[in-house]
């Protein structure tokens, strides 16, 4: 052993960083390291790996380049079309926006095969994806496109892990243009956005039973949810090979008509689908006023990770099967809600009532009490007590009365898948003006998607806690330097941040060492 001295006299002296640095001699990646830290090196390039370190590979595994690729035999592209779509794909997890956007977004990352892509190629490939298929029908005027022969492709390792009868999530949702909106989908409807002052298309996301996106529709913007459910059905029983299905939709979706032929199908199409408790007079004055015995599926909460507490009770009516459902929870914050709002509105009609008619959240409470005035409707009121807490389901399968009402509450999946379509990935507004380039860029994000979908797979498999954001975050900050110091060329990696390390564990990839010598 060998005694330098005293600690607090050789850092005083500056005697230990000395003595530390010099035996950076010794290690030539030390020596690059610390050169770099005291900005010694001169820096050639920087750029980001982290979105291609971890979706490259996913993209790959889940098949998708594959799918592609066959669909790409026998063409003669000049450019390389699947990385163009890889290119757009990776662009919507992270940042999102247009084609024109990806183009220059991809000047600072390292992102195979697409240095030489080319912002008119980047349509193109969107193009190709919406396509139409020859000697196919329409089905709501939208095609059969290469983007379903894509979709289907991609299923196919899975069919054998379904069951008999096969649970299909469903749900719309519109996206509005800021230009036409191509020369058949851009229509006026009813928008979801808030904003009938624009043109827009109709999406439609399918799910099956384990939460894997299935499938995207697009329609016209004037095609209303009712009208898409019965040809969704019948797509997916031609393009999946599926012997039976049942559906499980939100209450836009329920009408007479519908319903009926969905009975008639041959084989009937099972369906669950959500009820209006206050439009459907065979709900709100049959079903909600009957009377039955509960039965619970989940108690009170005792912890915040419980299951919310349910209640179930079947009601037939005229052989039609309505499922009651009851959260106590809910119904506790409905009565609280409603009383607050009460207790306010009478307040503000001691000062003057006029002005209260155009709020919604008053006006369901007010009646005409007089000439040109406004009063508390207090039957209003009382009768407002019996939706607290209440969701109403009709179905036509034989599940139990529990299995029915669970299986409902599952569809805050393709909601959700809904949300981030149109937040996390920014699918709108859409600036291209042919049909088939809007096809290609809607299904972009679809497949954008999957990749998410895949990698929150494999997070739960290794039973990781994470958040989508910080996933995000720490990719989009690993990045590497290319550097020289004396004569040499080097490549130097950031350190890993947010849930960077998360993320590469679970899609299977190796870290790039610190430093390496080019």
């Amino acid at each position: 052993m060998l005694s330098l001295g005293r600690l607090d006299v050789l850092q005083a002296s500056g005697q230990l960083d000395a003595l530390l640095r010099s035996g950076l001699r010794l290690s030539a990646r030390l020596v690059v390291l610390d050169a770099q830290a005291a900005g010694e090196t001169e820096a050639v390039r920087l750029r980001k790996i982290g979105p291609d370190l971890v979706f490259g590979r996913l993209w790959a595994e889940s098949g998708i380049a594959k799918a592609l690729t066959e669909q790409l035999a026998g063409r003669r592209y000049e450019f390389a079309v699947e990385r163009a779509i890889y290119l757009t794909v990776l662009h919507r997890l992270f940042v999102s926006g247009s084609d024109r956007a990806a183009e220059r977004w991809r000047e600072g990352y390292r992102i195979e095969g697409v240095e030489a892509l080319e912002l008119h190629q980047l349509y193109r490939a969107m193009a190709f994806l919406g396509e139409a298929v020859p000697k196919e029908p329409s089905v709501l005027g939208s095609p059969r496109c290469v983007k379903d022969l894509i979709e289907e492709a991609l299923f196919a390792p899975r069919h054998d892990l379904f069951t008999e009868v096969d649970l299909v999530f469903f749900d719309t949702t519109s996206i509005y243009f800021e230009g036409q909106g191509g020369e058949t989908l851009g229509r006026y409807g009813h928008s979801k956005d808030h904003r009938p002052d624009l043109r827009q298309m109709i999406v439609g996301i399918a799910l099956d039973s384990e939460g894997w996106p299935l499938c995207c529709e697009m329609w016209p913007g004037n095609t209303t949810d009712v009208q898409t459910l019965l040809p969704v059905v019948e797509r997916m029983k031609r393009r999946f090979r599926v012997r039976e299905l049942c559906v499980l939709a939100d209450r836009g979706m329920i009408r007479k008509k519908t319903l009926a032929e969905l009975d008639e199908a041959d084989p009937p199409v099972r369906y669950i689908l959500g009820a209006r408790l206050r439009r459907q007079k065979e709900v709100s004055e049959t079903v909600l006023k009957s009377r039955g015995a509960w039965q619970e599926v989940h108690p009170e909460r005792k912890t915040s990770q419980d299951a919310a507490p349910l209640k179930v009770r079947e009601v037939l009516v005229k052989g039609r099967r309505y499922i009651l459902c009851l959260n106590e929870e809910e119904r506790r914050k409905d009565a609280h809600d409603r009383e607050a709002i009460v207790a306010q509105l009478r307040q503000q009609l001691k000062q003057g009532d006029k002005s209260l008619v155009g709020n919604k959240g008053y006006r369901r409470y007010l009646k005409v009490a007089g000439q040109s005035h406004f009063a508390v409707d207090e039957d209003r009121v009382g009768d407002e007590g019996r939706f607290d807490g209440i969701w109403v389901l009709r179905t036509n399968t034989d599940y139990p009365t529990a299995t029915v009402a669970l299986q409902y509450k599952r569809l805050w999946m393709v909601e959700d898948m809904i949300r981030t379509t149109k937040s996390i990935m920014e699918t709108r507004p859409i600036y291209h003006k042919c049909d088939e380039t809007i096809r290609g860029h809607v299904f972009c994000s679809f497949l954008a998607l999957r990749l998410k979908v895949e990698l929150e797979k494999r997070l739960r498999d290794r039973g990781e806690e994470w958040e989508w954001a910080e996933i995000l975050r720490g990719l989009d900050n690993l990045q590497e330097v290319e550097a020289c110091f004396r004569g040499r060329r080097y490549l130097l990696r950031s350190a890993l941040v947010g849930h960077a390390h998360k993320a590469i564990r679970a899609a299977g990839v190796a870290v790039p060492p610190t430093i390496r010598e080019l």
